[in-house]
């Protein structure tokens, strides 16, 4: 169904997003936010002082709605247009990547590898200081105490 086709009432009883996607998805190219909400406000008959109100949450929505993605210069549009594959990682940033994930787990290792070497040192100076008032008696000087 086409926007056009719909009744004042019905689109009044859609959501800034459901609209957004209609006017997308018909125009079939992207759009800058600002020209995308004022189509929107433009279709619902909303004034300027609306559009100038309401522009911050309908950004907002378009961020947090999966249907929509945000291109390179501030460009928007549907998501199902856009495959991963579009991504291209050359070799050196794969090899950045691999090398920073790399260095994260090794130093996550490090510090896992620390805590435990603490928690035994802790561990032994605890006992130290437990046995430190204990007093050693041989069998000679225990038969003097009789």
């Amino acid at each position: 169904m086409k926007i056009k086709d719909l009744t004042k009432e019905e689109l009044e009883a859609m959501s800034y997003d459901d609209i957004a996607f209609m006017i997308l998805n018909e125009s079939n190219k992207k759009m800058k936010i600002n020209e995308l909400f004022k189509k929107v406000c433009d279709t619902l008959d909303l004034g300027e002082k609306v559009f100038e109100e309401k522009i911050a949450d309908f950004f907002e929505v378009l961020s947090t709605d999966q249907r929509f993605i945000m291109l390179k210069e501030g460009f928007w549009d549907l998501k199902s247009r856009h495959t991963v594959n579009n991504i291209v990682i050359d070799e050196e940033d794969e090899e950045d990547i691999l090398d920073g994930v790399l260095e994260e787990q090794d130093d996550f290792e490090e510090e896992q590898h620390d805590d435990t070497y603490y928690e035994e040192d802790e561990t032994e100076d605890q006992t130290e200081d437990d046995l430190k008032d204990l007093v050693i008696i041989d069998d000679e000087d225990s038969g003097s105490l009789d």
